[in-house]
């Protein structure tokens, strides 16, 4: 057994229950090589990662092929989303609370100062999009 830290080697998790290490985090070539080694798992691959952050995002993403959990360790955090009609929702979330993006909801977030967050995302065909303005939803 070897001691990882989750926000440097994120974790696969496939079929059957497997928990696979992946190699340490990079930028967008590591996401398309992510999606390469783990395409036999389709839909129901999970990738699971830790960020910290304390700037707003710079995009919205979207996850066709599953939900998305978003889980506060520290700090605050606003979550936008935009629903495929249209609609928006924003939701703060705080230290030990969480957040379901749904497939096809594009989704943002700001930071309140220092955040540590949790994500477990299907990464199958993950999407992203600039974001515009103060990044509320409706407003990208």
């Amino acid at each position: 057994m070897t001691a990882r830290s989750l926000e440097r080697f994120p974790l696969h998790l496939g079929l059957g229950g497997t928990a696979v290490p992946q190699p340490e985090m990079g930028g967008p070539e590591w996401y398309e090589a992510y999606g390469d080694r783990t395409a036999g798992d389709g839909r129901d691959g999970r990738l699971v990662s830790l960020f910290s952050f304390s700037e707003s995002w710079s995009s919205w993403e979207m996850h066709p092929s599953g939900d998305e959990v978003v889980m506060c360790l520290s700090g605050s955090m606003t979550l936008h989303q935009q629903r495929a009609d249209g609609s928006p929702t924003t939701t703060v979330l705080n230290q030990g609370e969480y957040a379901i993006n749904p497939p096809g909801v594009w989704h943002t977030a700001d930071a309140d100062g220092p955040v540590t967050a949790l994500f477990i995302t299907p990464g199958e065909g993950t999407t992203h999009k600039a974001r515009e303005g103060n990044g509320a939803a409706g407003e990208d």
